[in-house]
This record gives C-alpha cells, structure tokens and sequence, in this order.
C-alpha cells in the first residue's frame, strides 16, 4: 500500500506541532534542561573572554601577577566543569523526554491496532504497521535527541554570540548578519528537495519490511515452489530503490548542507581577519579581540552547521511522524456498537434478514441472506469457494459493518448488543487455530481475570486435548512457542476447541473447525463436539459434509446466494450442489 507521504512545509509545521504535544505532561523535565542548557551555553561563551583578558592582560603585557593567576586559572576551571555537567544532565534529560514521548506514541499507535477493523488489516500489509511502530519511531527519538536539542543549543549559541560579537565590534557584528539570509536560503531549497527524497526512502523501507515479513511468514511455500530467485530479485529491486534514494539524499546533503556552509564560515572568517588587519595601521587592536571575535564567529556558524547536519534526521523523523500518525488517525473503525443495557443474550436465537453485504462497496459478495436459527439448533453452512460463507461469519461476528438488512440474536439487532456481550456471550473456532506465544494456561485462559485452573483443566478434558496436553513436560505450563509451532495442526486446534468451552459460550460459531485435523482426532473430538453443542446454539462452515449431516439446517450457498436449504436427507434426495458435493467428497 503505496501512501502520500510528501509533506508540504505546511504539514511538517503541524506534524511538528503535533509531537510537542506529547511533550506537554513533562514542563519540569523540559524547564529543567533548558536551564541547565543555558548555563552551559553561557559557560561556552565565557571561555574565549576567559581567553581575551588573559591574552590583553598578561600575556601582551608579559605581566604575571599569581594570585590574579590563581583566580584566573580557578575560574576558568571551573567554568569548564560546569558547562560539562551541565550539558551532560541537558543532554541526559533530552534523551529521557524522548523515551517518553515515543513510549507514549507507540501505546497510542498499538492501542489504536485493536480498534480498527478488519478492512483496515485487508488494505494494509503488517509489515508496514511493524516498520511504523518500530523504524519509524526510533527516527523520532534521534530526531528529539539529536534535532531539538541541538536547535535549542544552536539559537541559545548563536543569540549569545551574537551579543558577544556586539560587545566586541558593532560594525563588523552587523555585517556578519548578512550571511544569515544566504544560509537561511540555502536551507529551505534543502526542506524543499529532501522532503520529497526522504518520504520515497521511508516507503520503500516499509516496502521492505513488507516483503520481509511475507517471506518469512511463506518460507514453506517459498522452498516447496522454488521461488527462491524470484523473492530475491523482488527483494533486492525494492532494496535497490531504497538505496537509490538514499544516495541522492547523500548527495544532496553533501551539496546543500555542511560545505556550503563551512565555505561561507570560512569566508567570513577570512573577511573578518582581513578587516582587522586593515583598521590595525590606523587604530589599536588588542590580539585578545581578534581571537574572542573569531571564536564566536566560529560559534555563531558552528551551530548553524550542526542545525544543517540534523536536517535531514529531521525530515526523516517529520516523515515518520506522519506515518505513525497516519496509522493513529485512521478512521477504518471496527463496528460500532450501539448498546442498549438490557439487550443480552438469553436464548441464542439467530435471525438473519435480508442481509446483503459488500466489501468494496461495488460487488455483492452477500445478496438478500435470509435465515433463522433456532436456540439449541445447529445449522451449517456450505458451499464453494467464495460463495459467501465466512462473510456471514464475519457480519455475525462484527469484523465488518453492513447497513442493508438485519442480524438479530433474541430479536434484538445485533448492533444494539453490548460488545462485552458479544464476546462473553459468542465463542469462535477458526479453520487455522492461532495460538499466542506463552504457555498452555495462558491460551486456554487468554488471561481471563476470574477463570480458575479447574476451568481451564475442565474445558481441556471436554475436547480430549488433555490426552496431548499431560504428556507435554510442564503439562498445562508448559512453554508455547511463537504461533505454536512444536505443535500439530490438530493439537492447536484442540487448544482452540478448550479456549472456547473455556469461556461457556451460548452461541457456538464453527468457521471449518475440523478442517485441519485428521480423521483419528476428529473422531475423538467429534463426540465433543456433540456434546458441546448440547443446549447451544451452534452456526457452522463446513467442507466435510460428514461432519455436520446430523444438522438441524444446512445452507447451501453459491455466489452470495442460499440456493437450497435442508436437512441432509432431503438435499440428498434433491439433484442439486450439495448432491454433487457430497458425491465428489465419497468418491
């Protein structure tokens, strides 16, 4: 998903904007390194004075009185000691400030995660949302830590130097402010082109991350087809863009920022030395002057040069920023609720009435959807691919918005249900069983705050998954994997199956539970699942038509349409698809 992300400078000011706002809960720890980063600006700028009296003083004069000495020497000393600490402790709470704020901003970005819906997930490839929560915002932090703090310390440099030139030489001070138009020039020509650069280079490393996330997730299929060079030829184009833009941005940098700037540093230190030289035949100029004047012209381009350097992290971080911000402010919402607070579930009645559905909003993969099932009653759902059947789920479910027709569960409308309801109220099994990093416990549970081991043992022994489950070392503690992968297939669907009946659900929602287990463990669970439905109500996809011939209704859907509904004895007795269908599976 390819996004526009060239800021105008209009929207890097608001992005800017934006990201101080996050600095706002921490005025102390922000007062605090400004006062600190003022001693130590001031601590700098007394050091070439420092270096003036000595010189005019005693040096030129050969006039070495030791206790003036002394205190001269202690003074100086000390002055560098405070401006070290002091720069150490602005720079140590500026590196704090930033922790926090990208702390903050990564828990406002996950936490807005769980509240878009599943459209959003549809649209936008995961490793893009990883490279936002974690590239992006590391860049933010340099940019706070490097960026902002070195802004402040340059307009806190170049303002006090300034004031120092004045002291020094009014005239020769006001001519070094011509120079601040030029320099001023030369950077926004800099915003302008490396804005663009920069956006193009943070795209194609979300572009990486992308393909890098789906290869590792399809390495299997990958090895098993021998794509081996074709996702290597992808991958290096993509990385060869990024470095591509990369190099200009390189290039860039190496023209508009540090040596143009040194060259007009070094420009106007020449000019400065040859005006001293010109007014010393006919006025007296102390050696202290000249040195002091060219240390703060040093200082006042010296800041300006590291301003120019941080540039382009800035652009980086403005681009990032948005990035992040795009994601927190994306209105791809999951369903809302609107909840009236008597409306439960009692019964479990499911009505589904004229319901029709799209999800791009030109194609109906759903048209006029007309059922009911009754409490207690199982029906199943079958059909080809892309027929429309785990659509009804995902309505029923309320991963996605549908405003033609009704879902209602106890003629209430599905909308109006509490969402805890829902979830307390509805258990789902999906066809690829996900389970989450951990241990057994834990995703039998899923952290459920009231849920006692004897529930979670209980809801094991009910689907059989204890027989597996007491042979693991650690038994019900024992350490799952990322995605369960020391696992079967049919062992994680059996966590799945206990994760569900852990919970006691009056609605049972079976997405082609079975699908992926073999024929001994369904047969094992098969009983359970009877007894599972037992005073439930029960809504199943199914592609093997033996396990659900004992449903109450079954839909047989084709192309968004339910073309014949039945119990299995009279769909067989009918010369339809589920006739075929069910002749295909038994040969």
């Amino acid at each position: 998903m390819t996004e526009n992300v060239n800021l105008t400078a209009k929207d890097q000011a608001q992005v800017l904007v934006r990201l101080f706002k996050y600095t706002v809960p921490y005025k102390g720890i922000i007062a605090l390194a400004f006062f600190t980063l003022t001693l130590s600006t001031i601590a700098s700028m007394l050091t070439p004075y420092m270096v003036k009296i000595f010189i005019d003083d005693y040096l030129t004069p050969r006039h070495f009185p030791q206790q003036s000495m002394i205190w001269l020497v202690v003074i100086f000393i000390s002055i560098q000691v405070i401006g070290a600490l002091t720069m150490y402790l602005s720079q140590y709470l500026f590196q704090y400030l930033a922790f926090k704020v990208i702390q903050q901003l990564r828990i406002d970005a996950f936490n807005k995660l769980g509240k878009l819906g599943m459209s959003y997930f549809d649209k936008v490839p995961g490793g893009s949302i990883v490279s936002r929560l974690t590239n992006d915002t590391e860049t933010i932090v340099d940019m706070i830590v490097g960026v902002f703090s070195t802004f402040v310390i340059a307009f806190f440099m170049m303002i006090s130097s300034y004031i120092m030139m004045f002291i020094l030489d009014v005239k020769l001070a006001l001519i070094a402010l011509v120079f601040l138009p030029i320099i001023i020039i030369m950077l926004a020509i800099y915003r302008k082109y490396s804005a663009v650069l920069f956006a193009k280079s943070r795209q194609r490393l979300s572009d990486l991350n992308t393909k890098l996330a789906e290869s590792i997730e399809g390495m299997k299929i990958i090895q098993a087809f021998n794509q081996e060079k074709r996702l290597n030829k992808e991958f290096n184009d993509i990385n060869d863009e990024h470095y591509q833009y990369m190099l200009k941005t390189v290039k860039l940098d190496s023209l508009l920022l540090r040596p143009a700037i040194s060259a007009i540093s070094v420009f106007a230190t020449v000019m400065i030395l040859g005006y001293f030289g010109i007014i010393s035949f006919t006025t007296g100029i102390t050696a202290g002057v000249v040195f002091a004047f060219v240390q703060y012209m040093e200082r006042f381009f010296e800041p300006i040069n590291q301003v120019s350097q941080n540039l382009n992290i800035l652009q980086q971080a403005l681009v990032s920023a948005s990035r992040v911000f795009t994601l927190i402010d994306d209105r791809t919402y999951e369903p809302k609720q609107h909840p009236i607070l008597n409306h439960g579930i009692q019964e479990g009645k499911i009505e589904f009435k004229n319901v029709s559905f799209s999800y791009d909003g030109e194609t109906d993969v759903l048209k006029n959807i007309n059922f009911t099932v009754n409490p207690g009653e199982m029906v199943a759902l079958v059909g080809h691919t892309g027929s429309g059947k785990s659509s009804i789920i995902n309505l029923f479910m309320r991963f996605y918005e549908f405003n033609r027709g009704a879902i209602e569960i106890d003629g209430y409308s599905i909308k109006t249900i509490p969402k805890e309801e829902l979830k307390q109220k509805i258990g789902l099994v999906l066809q690829d069983a996900f389970v989450f990093y951990g241990t057994v416990e834990s995703n039998i549970k899923l952290y459920h705050p009231t849920m006692t081991f004897e529930q979670v043992k209980a809801a094991a022994e009910f689907v059989h998954a204890n027989h597996f489950i007491e042979k693991l070392p650690g038994q019900y503690q024992h350490k799952v994997i990322e995605k369960g992968s020391a696992f079967s297939s049919g062992e994680r669907q059996l966590l799945a199956f206990a994760r569900t009946i852990a919970t006691n659900p009056r609605i049972l929602i079976l997405d082609e539970a079975t699908a992926n287990i073999d024929s001994e463990t369904e047969e094992q669970i098969q009983q359970s699942l009877d007894t599972m439905r037992q005073g439930r109500t029960t809504l199943a996809i199914a592609h093997r038509l033996s396990t659900i011939q004992d449903a109450d209704k079954i839909l047989v859907l084709n192309h968004g349409r339910i073309v014949e509904q039945g119990t299995h004895e009279t769909l067989i007795q009918q010369n339809g698809i589920y006739r075929n269908m069910y002749l295909l599976q038994n040969g």
